[in-house]
């Protein structure tokens, strides 16, 4: 690579290089315009130095910017600087469909999926007379939000007067860095996958497209290449020759139509095949909606040629029956047959555990909140009659969606607001304050109910926004009420209550408020949500079963025994949240499985070279190192409930042990300064602390029925400091308390800082670090302990996850690229001079932020996710009340 970090051209800064090869370099670069990151290709001096080819590349490079597709990777700009011509593309992050299919063959869903976005992306070009000419798996990006083409029309528009066979290449890959972009003229770079015509020198043109895309599907549904050689003459004799055993051949669980599908896109006449990308498309969804026995013939009786008397009459007797069974048919259409299936979803993004997912009203889209592969958690949008995920932009740290009742519009909570945004995409508008929402619902007449923090009530505001109303008021120790869901008609609703008796008993229900009365009644004492299921049904887990109930919803009453839709359903029983959704058109779509992400506790050394495992595969959602360094206490979710428990590592034999029991659930623990105990979070009654031996159940030092947490414990074992949110569920603040006496928790901050995420104290215990967004952005700041002083903020450019390193550095996560960095500072009483960030560990990234440093700063322990069979299915059902028919 020719250009360093740092260097313009134009307005693009050069950060970092992504590949090289024969027809150019890619780097990764900065737009200082715009502040957004994109991907630069410089030219090779051959190709942008003839006057006339670069003319005829700028022409066609403006004809391929004009047009815009969800599977083509977006062409920007096209620039000069000085003697180096460039092109400024669309950023890519994800893998190539090249790197895919180096682990195999794909499952049939994902080839049915991806060869329709691919079809759609070629239809797109086809139409605007744009042929790829290049099309094979390097020139396909797998992102996070279904494929994308790369260099569409580039390879044609780049091709010098001289050269007349056409065979050229200029793919745009975000690879690694290093990787040989393109090999041109290679076998494995562009042969494989060129068309006769391509090969004999004559003009390529749609047609041509679709042989390629014929080997690319091939390669999908088999693992293998669809023509191969020894040699580069042995390979094109098979292409213009041979054909490749058919693909039930080769996968026998195939259906027969994509045999077909694929064997006429290989036709050695251009004629023979098919002749656009729209039919081929169109081909390829009928039979993902035809599963996997799409394109099976009728079986073909073939009679004798003489037929006994007897038969003409039995065949005439037939005749007549079919005939009436026709005329009854046309009256009574037959049932549609039930589809089950499972819903793809990529395998970098985990759904968020505290949201479910829900179709909209009419069926035709599913919303989910999920984080990528880039540890940002937003929104996206996977319409029921396609393949691809729409990531809805402005939705970043959204949870907790809920569809307008015309299905055009989405609620969800980001940012200690309640906001919207259209399904589509679009603008996102504020609607009201929400410190820390826990659901919502929307009527007819534009007025949306929802759970503005964990301990409140339940307000309405009106979905244009302004100011809230109040309608509930839970009452009890920890009361809460949430998820609320509109009954018909959207005058009542459905709506979790929650809290805990005097003797700390818990009481949970399905209640139903009456807007106008403001009267709420107990529906059924069930310990998840309810929501209404038409026509007239209420649906609720319980014991990781999805179960419908008969309800009236006059005299909001249930009736009958409950009765399994489906089992092994998803459950977060912290918060109640199922996560099942019903469509008013019968779909119904569910988690089962484990639905939080499996991952190892796996150690790293200083260069970000994995040093190796610790213990089993768990669902780590938070650990840490004990003083000592000999034993992890780790918070691991249950599989369908996701209720936590506390689990103890031995790092030196790498055994985890049960901590703690129960169905109460444990948060958060924090190891005293001798790693004799374990400090924790024990939900509805408060901070507990118990023997790390497990000899007893410990101690409750703090009794609260609220959302409180330990962070810290000082040096001398004499303090600890917690997090607390206020029973009314307002903002998060920051508390110390002594553990000697009967002393009370003592509140740091005299002003509220905003919403504080994290907090650590020093090894020393001389300084308190935080995480808090009081600026508007996550950031990481520092104060002396327990005398605050003055504060000093560490990061620069966000930061999140912060960790000790040693007395005096302090290691983070930096939001805007989830890189690791870390600042060092020096103590000069109250007073630090700090150092400016830094990254550490080769900038590797903690799969999912949850990581722990150990003391001498040369090692960092992560939790990285594994892949085991265990992961959470997402399961269809086109009809579910074919299951009520069963019971």
């Amino acid at each position: 690579m020719t250009l360093s970090a740092g260097t313009r051209l134009g307005p693009y800064e050069i950060v970092a290089p992504i590949g090289a090869g024969g027809m150019g370099e890619v780097y990764r670069a900065k737009d200082t315009r715009l502040e957004r990151t994109v991907a630069v290709k410089v030219l090779p001096q051959h190709l942008s130095s003839a006057p006339e080819v670069r003319q005829r590349f700028e022409r066609e490079a403006k004809t391929i910017s004009q047009f815009s597709h969800s599977h083509i990777c977006a062409l920007y700009d096209v620039g000069r600087e000085g003697e180096t011509e460039y092109l400024v593309m669309e950023f890519l992050e994800g893998e190539t469909l090249s790197d895919r299919l180096a682990k195999g063959a794909l499952p049939l869903e994902q080839t049915l999926r991806y060869g329709v976005e691919i079809a759609d992306a070629l239809d797109k070009a086809h139409r605007q007379g744009i042929v790829h000419r290049d099309l094979k798996p390097g020139n396909v990006m797998i992102t996070k939000s279904g494929v994308k083409l790369l260099d569409f029309g580039l390879a044609k528009a780049m091709t010098p007067p001289e050269q007349k066979s056409g065979v050229t290449s200029l793919p745009t890959v975000m690879g690694s860095a290093g990787q040989n972009l393109t090999q041109e003229g290679t076998i494995l770079g562009t042969f494989q996958y060129m068309a006769p015509e391509q090969l004999e020198g004559r003009e390529a043109d749609a047609r041509t497209d679709i042989f390629a895309f014929g080997c690319l599907l091939y390669e999908m549904a088999t693992g293998r290449k669809a023509f191969s050689g020894g040699t580069q003459a042995s390979l094109i004799s098979s292409i213009m020759k041979e054909d490749p055993p058919p693909i039930s051949q080769v996968t026998p669980m195939s259906p027969p139509a994509l045999d077909r599908v694929v064997r006429k896109s290989l036709a050695k006449d251009p004629e023979d095949r098919w002749q656009n990308a729209a039919d081929l498309g169109s081909e390829l969804k009928w039979i993902a909606e035809g599963g996997s026995q799409a394109g099976i013939p009728a079986p073909t009786i073939v009679a004798s040629k003489r037929r006994a008397p007897w038969m003409s009459l039995a065949a005439a007797l037939l005749a007549g029956v079919a005939g009436f069974a026709a005329a009854l048919a046309f009256r009574r259409p037959p049932p549609a047959p039930i589809t089950r299936t499972s819903i793809d979803i990529p395998a970098q993004m985990e759904l968020d555990r505290w949201s479910s997912i829900l179709l909209s009203p009419d069926g035709a889209a599913l919303v989910f909140a999920a984080t990528g592969g880039d540890g940002k958690r937003e929104l996206f949008v996977r319409r029921m009659d396609g393949y691809a995920i729409q990531v809805l932009a402005g939705t970043e740290n959204g949870s907790m969606p809920f569809w307008s009742p015309d299905s055009q519009s989405i609620g969800f909570f980001a940012e200690r607001k309640l906001k919207r945004v259209p399904a589509g995409g679009g603008p996102v508008l504020t609607i009201c304050d929400a410190q820390d929402g826990r659901g919502g619902t929307w009527n007819e007449e534009d007025l949306i109910v929802f759970a503005p923090a964990p301990f409140s009530g339940l307000s309405k505001v009106s979905a244009s926004g302004g100011a809230p109303e109040i309608l509930t008021k839970p009452e009890g120790l920890g009361g809460t009420h949430r998820l609320p869901w509109f009954l018909p008609g959207g005058k009542r609703l459905l709506y979790v209550s929650g809290g805990q008796t005097s003797d700390l008993r818990k009481v949970t229900s399905i209640m139903a408020l009456d807007l106008a009365s403001g009267k709420s009644t107990v529906v059924a004492k069930e310990n998840s949500e309810g929501r209404f299921v038409r026509p007239g049904y209420l649906a609720f887990i319980r014991d990781g079963n999805l179960l419908l109930q008969a309800f009236d919803t006059s005299s909001l009453k249930v009736s009958g025994s409950p009765i399994p839709i489906a089992e092994g359903v998803a459950f977060e029983a912290f918060r109640w949240v199922g996560n099942f959704t019903f469509s008013n058109d019968r779909k119904l779509i569910y988690q089962s499985g484990n639905a939080a992400r499996r991952s190892r506790l796996t150690w790293f050394d200083v260069d970000g070279r994995e040093l190796g495992p610790v213990g089993e595969a768990a669902s780590f959602f938070d650990f840490a190192l004990s003083p000592d360094q000999k034993r992890v206490a780790a918070m691991v979710l249950g599989n369908q409930n996701l209720r936590p428990e506390l689990r103890l590592y031995d790092l030196e034999r790498g055994v985890g042990t049960r901590f703690t029991f129960g169905d109460q659930g444990a948060n958060f623990p924090v190891w005293s300064p001798d790693s004799r105990e374990v400090a924790f979070g024990d939900p509805g009654f408060g901070v507990r602390i118990k023997p790390a031996d497990g000899g007893s159940e410990g101690r409750l030092v703090l009794k609260d029925p609220g959302n409180v947490w330990p962070l810290g414990w000082s040096p001398d074992g004499k303090r600890m400091l917690l997090r607390i949110q206020d029973a009314a569920g307002g903002g998060v603040d920051l508390f110390d308390l002594s553990l000697e006496g009967d002393a009370r928790p003592r509140k740091l901050f005299a002003t509220d800082p905003s919403e504080l995420v994290n907090a650590a104290l020093s090894p020393d215990g001389k300084w308190l670090l935080y995480v808090s967004n009081e600026t508007g952005r996550q950031e990481i700041y520092v104060v002396p302990y327990p005398a605050l002083g003055e504060k000093r903020q560490v990061s620069t450019a966000g930061g999140a996850k912060g960790r000790w390193l040693g007395d005096h550095s302090i290691v983070y996560v930096q939001p805007s690229d989830s890189k690791l960095f870390a600042v060092d500072f020096e103590a000069q009483g109250n007073a630090l001079r700090m150092g400016a960030p830094r990254p550490v560990f080769n900038n590797r990234v903690p799969p999912r932020g949850y990581f722990d440093a150990a003391r001498d700063g040369k090692r960092l322990l992560s939790a990285v996710p594994v892949e085991d069979g265990s992961s959470a299915q997402i399961r269809f059902v086109s009809d579910w009340t074919a299951e009520l028919k069963k019971k």
